[in-house]
């Protein structure tokens, strides 16, 4: 009888923590980290094919006379060094782009897109650093303070931004942006890839 009590009571406490790792019966709950790091994913996916969707004839392209709009690769490279320059800051390291212009500066598609890969890798750093817990601690932000999930915020904002703009630029080449394309498949901005 112990042997059976002890192989039952051994099962009980091998067995118990799957029983708090099953979604709770009415779905999962999603905290503020996962769901920056979510939308980040999403946006990272939705620009980086953006990116490379366009061909390299058209990175000097841009929609209009307008002579202040950037040309699509311009776009791309305002955002490569929008995030060295945030995720940088969220991470609490020297910005490798300091003092460089990254707009004026990269003239072909492959440098631009190494640069946004590379912005890219140092975001992915900051958002897989997020938990519920740290992002509503203040982190340095310039000369001001901000939570990281502001900071974090701010990159999905100012990505999202730009894309809605690169998209314009796609369009007006007859190119399907991304994210039309992947909710067509059932991606719809999750970061599939």
């Amino acid at each position: 009888m112990k042997r059976v009590t002890y192989f039952v009571s051994a099962a009980v406490l091998l067995l118990a923590p799957l029983a708090f790792t099953q979604s709770p019966a009415g779905g999962q709950k999603i905290g503020l980290a996962t769901s920056l790091q979510r939308g980040y994913a999403g946006l990272k996916t939705n620009f980086r094919q953006a990116a490379e969707k366009m061909p390299e004839a058209d990175y000097g392209f841009k929609p209009g006379s307008t002579p202040e709009a950037r040309t699509f690769g311009q776009a791309i490279a305002h955002v490569a060094q929008t995030q060295f320059g945030q995720c940088s800051g969220i991470n609490g390291v020297p910005n490798p782009m300091q003092g460089k212009n990254l707009e004026q500066e990269l003239k072909t598609k492959s440098e631009i897109v190494k640069a946004l890969a590379d912005s890219f890798a140092l975001c992915d750093t900051a958002f897989a650093a997020a938990t519920d817990e740290n992002v509503v601690q203040f982190i340095r932000q310039g000369q001001n303070e901000a939570t990281r999930a502001a900071a974090l915020y701010g990159v999905i904002v100012h990505g999202n931004e730009m894309a809605g703009t690169a998209y314009v630029y796609l369009r007006s080449k007859n190119i399907v942006p991304p994210s039309t394309e992947n909710a067509g498949r059932g991606m719809r901005g999750r970061g599939n890839q």
